[in-house]
């Protein structure tokens, strides 16, 4: 759903970093402004750490997972199914964008403008799959390898 260091400060002062190498932090902070580019979305993903070569373990999981849970809707080409298909969306949105639509999509439908524009073009919501965000690291593993990343 999109991959960079800094540190994230949390609402308790502290910066935790989850499995999968996400930093996450409340989801109540202000959004920044819509660049589809840089906007991380809004949700506990802050930050990814990106890694080449791709992890293959990940990629296998994430795999695994998108066949059980994303492809009934999510074509794996540019062709739109009942959701966007997935060819190239690692290099229209960010790392962290995509992690926060796939783990935190109710959020996202209601208040990001990207994941808004979405959904008024397919008029379908996405549905909460339940992913954790080690889930959504391995599918976004997943999506990096569709998007020819080696």
């Amino acid at each position: 759903m999109v991959f960079l260091s800094a540190l994230l400060i949390g609402c308790n002062g502290k910066q935790e970093t989850r499995e999968g190498g996400a930093s996450v932090q409340s989801p109540t902070e202000t959004k920044e402004a819509y660049d589809p580019k840089t906007n991380k979305g809004i949700g506990e993903i802050k930050e990814v750490k990106l890694s080449l070569p791709l992890d293959q373990g990940m990629v296998t999981k994430g795999k695994e997972i998108s066949e059980m849970k994303c492809t009934t809707c999510h074509s794996l080409e540019e062709n739109r199914i009942v959701g966007p298909g997935w060819k190239g969306l690692t290099s229209r949105r960010t790392p962290e964008w995509i992690m926060n639509m796939i783990t935190n999509v109710d959020i996202m439908l209601a208040e990001d403008q990207a994941a808004q524009e979405m959904l008024e073009e397919c008029l379908v919501r996405m549905p909460n799959q339940g992913l954790s965000i080690g889930d959504a690291r391995d599918v976004l593993e997943f999506m990096r390898q569709i998007d020819g990343e080696e």
